[in-house]
């Protein structure tokens, strides 16, 4: 038995035929294409090189920040401690993959306007047996498109944008906290190079009146006892001279790493830095607190975070409303009878209703507006204590600063009664000792007030201590 051939209309295959080739290309016009960037030892090589110094130099000149305002910096002549904060926030590793985050936000913003694709659909049915006289093809043409999107769209756009400036307003604080360790990791390093010197002075002048001792006792002007005590004094010194070296180094390291430098790299430093302190009256602690929230940029962050979790609650109630699609139909059946038309579907929301989304959002943006407040009350507590602490460390170096006086004075008549025999060497050379540790306290001290110094800017969002910068 032979079945009939089936035998189609050119002109409609010919016309259905263009009409799929326009949709294909319709749907993949302008799609992205893929490009591989793979994690490989070359790829680690190239990221992690050390910074050119002529790139940091031009982009030091040109960074656009809140508050780091741009500078010449010249490597020649040795980098200042605002030096090593600017080239810190370009060159630090982590704040490149923090800068990622940007990319990401305003790739969500450009994803929230985006519109639902409408759904196309096309049917063919062609006549293959039975009484087909007269018949002939049938064919239907479809376009769908959810509406409901359009509800949400401005809220998600809101959201999103202020998500956006959340996340700048974040990486331009940690930039700011990355550029202010920085600084701190220059005046521990200045601070320790001053330790390292006294320790080292000392320890030279040690050994040198270890030798003449060692002489006096063998012509018999000293005894041995005389001999311990200075060599015991010199062991001490020594220990401190090896103690400060290794704090050294782990700064130097430390400082390296914040700035993007590789640890083997020797970045010099301007000579004479002095630490920093207030050009001006130190300000009040009413004067911090007053437009705090309006300068730390961690603060202005979060209340852009709030805005976009308000947005996305705002988002969810409107979401709630049913699901509505509308479209559009042509078609033809088998004996030719075209029909056009449009069709509406709604969901009925009898189950969900989105509740489990606006609750999620509300206790998000619950959590949001309890953290900005703690973040304000902590920055205020922060920054009255480090006032507190500012005050008090000053009284301790003028405190120091006049024990070392007294101890110089000391140590000087204790040296003329240790040459005319009336005090022995072991008094002498704890005299000595004694002013030596505390001429490193006086050190200790400026680092740490230099340190109290930074954190209150971080603190209050600003600059504050002048000095070196």
């Amino acid at each position: 038995m032979a079945f009939p051939r089936l035998r189609l209309p050119a002109t409609d295959y010919v016309n259905k035929k263009q009409l799929l080739l326009l949709v294909v290309v319709l749907i993949f016009q302008g799609c992205a294409a893929y490009q591989a960037r793979p994690i490989d030892e070359r790829a680690v090589s190239r990221s992690l090189a050390p910074p050119d110094l002529r790139s940091v130099r031009i982009k030091a000149g040109e960074i656009k920040h809140p508050i780091l305002k741009p500078r010449n910096i010249d490597f020649k002549n040795g980098i200042s401690a605002g030096d090593a904060a600017i080239i810190a926030v370009i060159a630090n590793p982590a704040l490149r993959a923090e800068r990622d985050r940007s990319g990401v936000a305003r790739a969500q913003l450009l994803q929230a306007g985006i519109l639902p694709n409408p759904t196309f659909s096309y049917s063919l049915d062609v006549p293959t047996g039975g009484n087909s006289a007269g018949t002939v093809n049938a064919y239907g043409l479809g376009l769908d498109w959810d509406i409901k999107s359009l509800l949400t769209r401005g809220a998600r756009i809101d959201a999103a944008r202020a998500g956006e400036a959340s996340v700048r307003l974040d990486i331009a604080w940690k930039e700011w906290q990355t550029a202010e360790a920085a600084r701190m990791g220059v005046y521990r390093v200045v601070s320790l190079e001053k330790e390292l010197h006294t320790a080292r002075q000392e320890e030279e002048r040690l050994k040198k009146n270890l030798d003449d001792i060692r002489k006096a006792v063998d012509t018999g002007n000293m005894t041995i006892i005389d001999l311990d005590a200075v060599d015991a004094t010199v062991r001490k010194t020594h220990a401190t001279v090896l103690d400060i070296e290794q704090k050294l180094e782990q700064e130097r390291l430390g400082l390296n790493a914040i700035m993007g430098f590789p640890p083997f790299s020797r970045i010099p430093l301007k000579e004479n830095m002095g630490f920093p302190g207030p050009e001006k009256k130190l300000p009040s602690l009413e004067d911090i607190m007053s437009g705090l929230e309006n300068r730390r940029l961690d603060l202005l962050a979060l209340k852009q975070g709030y805005q976009s979790q308000e947005a996305r609650l705002r988002a969810a109630v409107r979401a709630q409303f049913p699901g509505i699609s509308i479209g559009f139909a042509h078609s033809r059946d088998t004996s030719d009878v075209i029909t056009t038309g449009f069709s509406v579907s709604i969901s009925l929301p009898l189950f969900d209703r989105n509740q489990g989304r606006i609750a999620l959002e509300k206790a998000g943006r619950k959590q949001l507006y309890d953290e900005y407040m703690n973040r304000v009350f902590q920055a205020r507590a922060d920054a009255a204590g480090i006032l507190a602490n500012i005050g008090a460390v000053e009284k301790q170096i003028d405190a120091a600063k006049k024990s070392v006086a007294a101890l110089e004075n000391l140590v000087s008549i204790s040296y003329n009664g240790f040459l005319e025999g009336n005090i022995d060497a072991l008094s002498y050379y704890n005299e000595v000792d004694r002013l030596t540790l505390r001429r490193l306290d006086v050190l200790k001290l400026k680092q740490a007030l230099a340190d109290l110094y930074v954190a209150l800017e971080i603190t209050a969002g600003e600059y504050i201590g002048g000095g070196n910068r």
